[in-house]
């Protein structure tokens, strides 16, 4: 049993489940509890460095895996975390359906960008760059035109056209995606190559463990921060 085994499993329905699982609540604890203490930071970026961490997140099961349609499920989860605010604070699911989909496109550009580039991405950390950073622009243009519809808020209306959220918020998400996603997927290749001591010497028990843990962790700080406001 190795890191890469526990955390990106190659062989397995059940363990690529759990993989789908544990990466999505990590990418859903970021916009949850970093995205509150950004937002309560005023930080300027906060959309561009959330979107990032979330091509991070998707890049290191993409070193582990190869497999560009496990994103999509990852997505899911991650905005699945997001809405636990409607069940902790008893509000409407709109009040997160833009940050649901912004996480979705997200997850679908990715898939699509890495479905298409996957050889070159493993081989060069450019392709890698570029792949995230269009795969960003993408996810910028499909959350406005889906946002607008869906939930036309202030913060969306007061970009006048696509066009100019593309330019202004897209261009910063694609310069962070563009420096966060070689670091993610650097992470799943140097995962996949540390010795990873199993539970009791049991390997399976040590995995599963493990990987629940890592879940509970994510929903349970995920909630905290929902509480105290974030």
């Amino acid at each position: 049993m190795n890191a890469g085994t526990m955390i990106l499993p190659r062989k397995g329905v059940w363990r690529l489940l759990l993989t789908v699982l544990v990466l999505g609540s990590v990418w859903g604890m970021s916009e949850v509890v970093l995205g509150g203490a950004l937002k309560a930071a005023s930080f300027p970026y906060r959309a561009g460095l959330l979107t990032a961490i979330g091509m991070a997140v998707m890049a290191v099961a993409l070193a582990g895996s190869r497999k560009p349609a496990m994103l999509a499920g990852i997505g899911m989860v991650a905005a699945s975390v997001s809405l636990l605010v409607v069940p902790v604070l008893h509000v409407s699911v709109m009040c997160k359906a833009n940050s649901c989909i912004a996480i979705v496109t997200e997850a679908a550009s990715l898939s699509l960008a890495s479905a298409l580039l996957m050889k070159k991405m493993d081989r060069s950390v450019y392709a890698r760059m570029g792949g995230a950073a269009l795969a960003a622009l993408a996810a910028s243009a499909g959350f406005y035109y889906i946002g607008i519809h869906v939930a036309p808020c202030d913060y969306l209306l007061s970009f006048g056209s696509g066009g100019s959220f593309v330019i202004k918020e897209g261009l910063t998400w694609a310069a962070f995606s563009g420096l966060l996603m070689p670091m993610g997927y650097l992470a799943g290749q140097k995962l996949a190559t540390v010795p990873f001591p199993s539970l009791a010497g049991k390997p399976a028990l040590g995995y599963y463990v493990s990987a629940v843990g890592i879940m509970a962790i994510a929903w349970g700080s995920s909630a905290l921060a929902i509480l105290s406001g974030m």
